[in-house]
């Protein structure tokens, strides 16, 4: 919503249906973050996104991202070759053994 324009606070609360003071902590901890900023005009406050701050977040991410899939893609080599080798072993044909029986 803020990505896409400038909204003040007022009009952002609207959008939601938790309390204008939620509102604010939520704001509160995006700007903390650096994901938006407060720029008053005349009497109202608005938030503007800054949006490049999450292309570390995407950065980080992606680093990691790369890492799982190279482990998953392992993990089902391995796994495809352990089904192969099991297929291939012969089964053993054990012929049941006659017991003696009690007169």
């Amino acid at each position: 919503m803020i990505a896409h324009q400038s909204l003040h606070l007022n009009s952002v609360a609207e959008k939601f249906d938790i309390s204008r003071p939620a509102i604010s902590k939520h704001i509160k901890i995006l700007t903390e973050c650096g994901l938006i900023t407060i720029k008053q005009q005349g009497r109202h406050r608005y938030c503007v996104a800054k949006l490049d701050k999450l292309n570390e977040v995407s950065g980080w991410v992606e680093q990691y991202r790369k890492f799982w899939t190279q482990k998953l893609d392992a993990l089902e080599i391995y796994l495809d070759e352990l089904q192969k080798k099991k297929q291939k072993k012969p089964k053993k044909n054990k012929k049941p053994v006659a017991k003696a029986r009690k007169k």
